[in-house]
């Protein structure tokens, strides 16, 4: 579980530099440039996100229950997950749902992660889906003291909204009925 933690803390650690120490970002891009510094921040958080993904089986493989979940919250996670590929997409189109939300993709990752939180009662799992949770809220609270830049929101409804929702419920089925067994060998269906 070793290589597991040290990866999360690296990525989380990493998405983090802005919420404890913000003058440490302004310094590094002031020293190295802004596009150095996105760089070095990208490969620290490939490192970090591979270690997680390389330490995951080997977390699995020595999970400790901490709580057995009952039935119910696995269609609980069903439905609190039905906004999150939509928000995600959000984040990187210009509508109303942006607008409005503000901060999609850390609207997307809370409800991701407490989500996940609720089916799931081994300690790795805890571990993920807690540390990825606080780490949003922290974020969501360190963004309110941050100067707000100022993006009109438009008037109504815009293509924008349309494709993040309709690619974003789109890929929701995908998830459901397929991918998310193939990417993380847990199936959401049952299989014949």
């Amino acid at each position: 579980m070793t290589t597991f933690l040290f990866g999360l803390i690296l990525f989380l650690g990493v998405h983090s530099v802005r919420i404890v120490a913000p003058r440490l970002r302004e310094a590094g891009v002031a020293r190295l440039g802004l596009q150095p510094w996105k760089g070095l921040y990208a490969l620290a958080s490939i490192v970090g996100f591979t270690m997680l993904v390389m330490g995951w089986p080997e977390a699995r493989a020595t999970a400790i229950t901490v709580w057995t979940p009952p039935v119910w919250t696995k269609h609980l996670t069903m439905l609190l997950m039905l906004p999150v590929l939509p928000l995600l997409l959000a984040t990187y189109l210009h509508g109303r749902i942006k607008s409005t939300v503000k901060h999609p993709m850390l609207v997307a990752t809370k409800l991701w992660a407490a989500a996940h939180l609720l089916p799931n009662g081994q300690l790795h799992e805890i571990i993920l889906f807690g540390g990825f949770l606080a780490w949003a809220v922290m974020d969501r609270i360190s963004v309110k003291r941050r100067p707000d830049a100022v993006n009109p929101a438009p008037s109504g409804w815009t293509l924008q909204d349309g494709i993040a929702i309709v690619v974003g419920l789109g890929l929701y089925g995908l998830f459901v009925v397929s991918a998310h067994g193939w990417l993380f060998g847990m199936p959401l269906m049952p299989q014949r």
